[in-house]
């Protein structure tokens, strides 16, 4: 394998990665729906409550990258990126009264990939973490009529949300005939502004969605980001949940400069379907 091919390598394990990573921008935080009552008032004077809810994404990806002067077309499927896995964590924790919430989204990803280059064993670990912590307010809701199996009113519920994204990534080279290591760090935040919105379609099912925009700054970052996912309630153990399934889309770029002072740039859109519950209690 040539240099210039090991670091093409190299750039697309970096994405490859990344797509699991990337994962946890507000994926079922801001669909982690808490029931709500009919009344304001009733909100009001409701109890905070407890949402847990672990997902899976599963995403390909498409875009251009750059990562020490090597520019490159991304084209990863996501059977690519699961067969270089080593280990990985998704997970939301979301506060609410049903008026108000609070949410914390982390995604954690471990990958690691051998290769030979010039005759020498290389070996490359990327670690990539995401975490997002938001806000929402539920500012409209319509009574449908009738109730959900929680024995709560049907409603269709709008929720403006903002929050800040932070991704960090972190990559180690290794060529252990060599006794040679080194590692790389880089990381960036995007306040993102949002919307979500929530119809309660049966007593079991309900339809979701949501849209942001994030980075204000178009000449270093910006994403944008859009899901929709349909939800079936159920008891898991006697606690309310809701089984989820559904559809997102991530576009996210940024670039700075690497390791190498040469621009990195990263603009890679993400999406895939979305596998997930939330449990509250």
């Amino acid at each position: 394998m040539t240099p210039k091919r090991s670091k093409t390598t190299r750039l697309h394990l970096l994405i490859a990665s990344a797509a699991l990573s990337m994962m946890g921008t507000s994926m079922m935080g801001p669909m982690a729906w808490a029931e709500g009552s009919s009344t304001i008032a009733d909100r009001d004077d409701a109890p905070w409550l407890v949402l847990v809810s672990p997902f899976v994404w599963a995403p390909s990806m498409s875009g251009q990258a750059t990562l020490g002067g090597v520019n490159t077309h991304v084209d990863v499927p996501f059977s690519q990126t699961l067969g270089n896995l080593n280990s990985v964590f998704m997970g939301n924790l979301e506060v609410t009264n049903r008026t108000l919430g609070f949410y914390v989204d982390g995604v954690y990803a471990d990958t690691h990939e051998s290769h030979r280059v010039m005759g020498q064993k290389v070996g490359l670990s990327i670690t990539q973490t995401t975490v997002a912590v938001g806000a929402y307010y539920r500012a409209y809701e319509q009574v449908l009529g009738g109730a959900t199996i929680f024995g709560e009113p049907r409603a269709w519920r709008v929720e403006p949300t903002a929050g800040v994204r932070w991704t960090r990534l972190a990559s180690k080279l290794e060529i252990d005939s060599l006794g040679f290591a080194t590692q790389k760090k880089a990381q960036w935040s995007d306040p993102f502004l949002g919307l979500r919105m929530q119809a309660d379609l049966t007593d079991r099912w309900t339809l979701s969605g949501e849209a942001d925009l994030g980075g204000f700054d178009t000449a270093t970052k910006n994403s944008y980001n859009a899901q929709g996912n349909l939800g079936y309630r159920t008891y898991l153990f006697q606690y309310p949940t809701i089984l989820r399934a559904g559809y997102r889309v991530l576009s996210q770029e940024y670039q700075t400069r690497d390791f190498t002072g040469n621009r990195f740039k990263y603009d890679v859109t993400q999406r895939g379907p979305v596998l997930g519950l939330s449990v509250r209690f």
